[in-house]
């Protein structure tokens, strides 16, 4: 258990880097209300636009292929994974209450597609526009 990372994982580093080379910037790893003990792993501030990276097993994927339930402790596991979307599911809820957007992002999902997916969000909220080049 030691070993599964809260932040800088795979998925969010691929994720991050493909919203990077959109020409977008964002905080990692913030809390979108102070209050709220909830942490996103991108955070469009001005924009109000909180990105999660969900893992398939601690989340509960829907897709059969990409969850499969834990054979040991199944009880514990089943229980502990319910709490986590019942957690997703709220924070979504308070988030939406706040006035922010809220994208989650499948930990299997093509990046490069979830990446263009939170820019024609974050700019359409009227922040983050690409970042251009006046070389020439």
């Amino acid at each position: 258990m030691r070993a599964n990372r809260n932040r800088d994982t795979g998925p969010e580093l691929r994720l991050r880097t493909a919203v990077h080379a959109l020409g977008l910037r964002y905080r990692v790893s913030r809390r979108p209300l102070p209050e709220l003990r909830r942490t996103a792993d991108l955070v469009f501030t001005k924009a109000k636009v909180a990105v999660f990276v969900d893992g398939c097993y601690w989340h509960g994927c829907p897709e059969p292929a990409h969850f499969r339930p834990s054979q040991r402790n199944s009880e514990f596991w089943r229980d502990k994974i319910a709490t986590n979307q019942e957690r997703d599911q709220e924070t979504g809820r308070l988030l939406r209450e706040a006035g922010w957007v809220v994208i989650r992002v499948w930990e299997h999902e093509n990046m490069a597609v979830a990446a263009a997916r939170i820019a024609d969000i974050v700019r359409g909220r009227g922040q983050d526009r690409p970042i251009t080049s006046n070389a020439g």
